[in-house]
């Protein structure tokens, strides 16, 4: 049944590719953008647990996988049945503790197997196959991660924090130094000063996986819970009859501080 109502899935693909205008005209490019927004919003369904809607962003996503298939297969490049056939090989090849005789212990044991698979395969690098275009919190993770799958990762949690406090603080330095400098003379430390940055947002990242949290994960929560809170601001302000753009910040924290007992008041009660 299942192999049924994927083949029909793919012919309407194809059928749109020949008989809709617009489906006939877009390319690789043109909808990979729309194949990143599918997957965010198949994240954000994931978030708050709306299972009605992760269905319907899956189908969206495979709909997509469908898409970039038959482009392909116009172009004499490959199928879906090829795109089938290669994560299927690829799935058993890489874990031979299920399909093949090797034994592991843990987990730990399987994905170091994974990474020296990877790398028979006829990678350079382990930190090789983390896409460039990943957001900078997630692909700080994934480099992190890769990388201490072969052992090259810190001992314990406190040193990694001394790390980011040392890297606070060398920032927090030249920004003082930038302060002291003339005006004409800022555009020269302004590098220095983004490669420290840097390595803070890179030693959180380094200590927020190291405690078992998801960076990238996170932030997109606070995210949402900014988003909530200020909104909260603006509804109560335009109950007073008074435009956010004309509000104080004392009155836009007043409401900061209240949006959180309400709001969080009323979160953790749904839950």
């Amino acid at each position: 049944m299942t192999g049924e109502k994927f083949n029909e899935l793919n012919e309407i693909m194809k059928r749109l590719r020949k008989e809709c205008p617009w489906d006939r005209e877009q390319t690789h490019d043109s909808i990979k953008g729309a194949t990143l927004e599918e997957t965010y919003e198949l994240l954000e369904s994931i978030d708050s647990k709306d299972f009605e809607e992760m269905k319907s962003e899956l189908g969206d996503l495979l709909l997509h996988i469908l898409f970039h298939s038959v482009i392909a297969e116009e172009q004499n490049k490959f199928n879906i049945n090829d795109v089938i056939d290669s994560i299927r090989e690829k799935l058993i090849r890489r874990h031979p503790h299920v399909f093949g005789e090797v034994k592991v212990k843990d987990q730990n044991d399987v994905v170091k197997n994974w990474e020296e698979i990877k790398m028979k395969e006829g990678r350079n690098s382990i930190l090789q196959g983390v896409p460039q275009n990943m957001p900078g919190l997630a692909r700080a993770y994934r480099l992190q991660e890769k990388a201490s799958k072969v052992g090259f990762d810190w001992n314990n949690k406190e040193d990694i924090w001394k790390k980011v406090i040392e890297e606070i603080e060398e920032m927090h330095e030249i920004e003082d130094k930038r302060q002291k400098m003339e005006d004409k003379s800022i555009e020269d430390i302004h590098d220095q000063l983004e490669n420290e940055v840097g390595d803070v947002f890179f030693a959180l990242v380094n200590y927020a996986r190291f405690i078992g949290i998801n960076p990238e994960n996170a932030l997109r929560l606070t995210n949402e819970k900014f988003i909530k809170r200020f909104q909260y601001i603006e509804n109560k302000l335009k109950e007073n009859g008074k435009p956010v753009t004309e509000s104080s910040l004392e009155e836009m924290d007043k409401y900061w501080e209240e949006s959180k007992r309400v709001l969080d008041t009323s979160s953790s009660s749904s839950q």
